[in-house]
């Protein structure tokens, strides 16, 4: 099975960054697209930042300030936060469809999530 972890959440200061990173392990041929959610508590979990065939694409309240990326094994992808606000508190979770080469299909996994904090 196709494990996803996420790391590098943590506390950080208003202002501050941060770099998320998220790693597959498992018998991976290819992912794509690959994305970033969030959830804060009370709200829904809402899209971040996602690739799509190469073309990245954010939600407007994150745009210009994080920036999402593909690392240089095709198992690992990033969110680099920049300028952090209070808003951008939650809990963050990395999703990618794999093809993997156990089942030969594409299939959607999540990671478990990692916890941001903004504070003042």
């Amino acid at each position: 099975q196709v494990q996803l972890v996420e790391s590098g959440g943590g506390l950080v200061q208003v202002g501050g960054s941060l770099r998320l990173s998220c790693v597959a392990s498992g018998r991976i041929v290819s992912m794509d697209p690959v994305s970033w959610f969030r959830q804060a508590p009370g709200k829904t979990r809402d899209l971040v930042a996602t690739i799509n065939g190469g073309r990245a694409n954010y939600v407007d309240s994150v745009k210009d300030r994080f920036t999402i990326s593909r690392g240089d094994a095709k198992e690992t992808f990033y969110l680099q936060m920049s300028s952090l606000k209070p808003e951008d508190t939650a809990v963050y979770y990395c999703t990618a469809s794999v093809l993997d080469d156990e089942f030969h299909r594409w299939k959607n996994y999540w990671g478990q999530g990692t916890q941001v904090t903004v504070a003042s």
